[in-house]
């Protein structure tokens, strides 16, 4: 099929070496390139780069809804657009130009996880799956009619990075059985059941710093969620600590939440307000990420010791 793929983070990498492999990419649509680091040096998105070594014409509009644009994409005429984390809300006007719809590539079983951040929530909500689910874009947050599903069961230490990964070549593949129905014209439609939805909004900051007064399942949780971006943090001595990686623990610890209660060769322990919680990976205000104990090394961490 003749295909324009729109897409931006390397979540959506896999779709289009897939696309590539099977069918035509007429082109690639991606968000505009973006300073980064303390040079600002612009870093194209890594779509992009994988479209540029295919010899891939690339379009990066600030808006893809510009009527400007929607005339470049009609002359294209293609049979299908593939839609995989892409960043921008496509118009109707958009969603009606390819022969057989725009298909979008989601990274949670819908209806659960609307939104921009569903494999994040997936864990920091302490699913037992995650998954992918292929479907027909609409005018709604992910409200489309479904096509296919794939499962993937959570480990006990993915982060986001690990499950982000392993679904977005499970999404890959799932695309590629999706345009293959829609080209034998079996496809079926599955329109979904908006009772059962629920939301995955963006990532606030807010969420970022790790309250305490948790759980400490809820606590881990939260700190996979958001590993490797944007990770979690609590203050240690009014400077920020980030922590990347860390297990509930069983022992007889007491104490406020927040309060190191052990420190270990390898890790230390944090109370909360239901458990405690083994921090195992770090990163210093201004520092690099680090085992724990390597911290340990170079920073004094103390039993009584609040972190807020």
């Amino acid at each position: 099929m003749r295909v324009i793929f729109m897409g931006t983070p390397d979540f959506a990498v896999p779709t289009l070496e897939a696309l590539i492999e099977k069918h035509e990419v007429l082109a690639v649509v991606t968000q505009p390139d973006k300073p980064k680091g303390r040079g600002k040096k612009m870093v194209f998105p890594v779509v992009k780069e994988k479209a540029l070594e295919h010899n891939i014409t690339v379009y990066q509009p600030q808006k893809v809804k510009t009527p400007e644009f929607v005339e470049v994409l009609k002359e294209y005429q293609p049979d299908i657009m593939v839609v995989v984390a892409f960043g921008q809300i496509l118009s109707e006007e958009i969603l009606n130009i390819p022969k057989y719809g725009c298909i979008n590539v989601h990274g949670s079983i819908l209806p659960q996880y609307r939104g921009a951040a569903p494999i994040q929530w997936s864990i920091i909500n302490g699913e037992e799956f995650g998954g992918v689910t292929t479907m027909y874009m609409a005018k709604g947050l992910d409200s489309g009619d479904m096509i296919l599903k794939a499962k993937e069961k959570i480990k006990p230490d993915d982060t986001y990075g690990s499950l982000y990964d392993r679904l977005s070549v499970i999404g890959a593949d799932l695309l590629i059985k999706t345009l293959d129905l829609i080209e034998n014209g079996e496809v079926k439609r599955i329109p979904q059941n908006d009772d059962e939805a629920t939301f995955a909004p963006m990532i606030k900051p807010e969420l970022e710093h790790i309250n305490w007064n948790g759980k400490n399942t809820d606590i881990v949780n939260l700190i996979k969620g958001l590993n490797p971006q944007p990770v979690a943090y609590t203050m240690l001595n009014d400077e920020k600590l980030k922590i990347w990686f860390a297990e509930t623990i069983d022992g007889d610890y007491n104490g406020e939440p927040g309060t190191i209660v052990d420190v270990r060769k390898r890790d230390f322990v944090v109370m909360t307000a239901e458990g405690a919680v083994a921090v195992k990976e770090v990163q210093a205000q201004g520092g690099k990420r680090m085992s724990a104990d390597a911290y340990m090394r170079g920073h004094a961490i103390e039993k009584g010791t609040i972190l807020k």
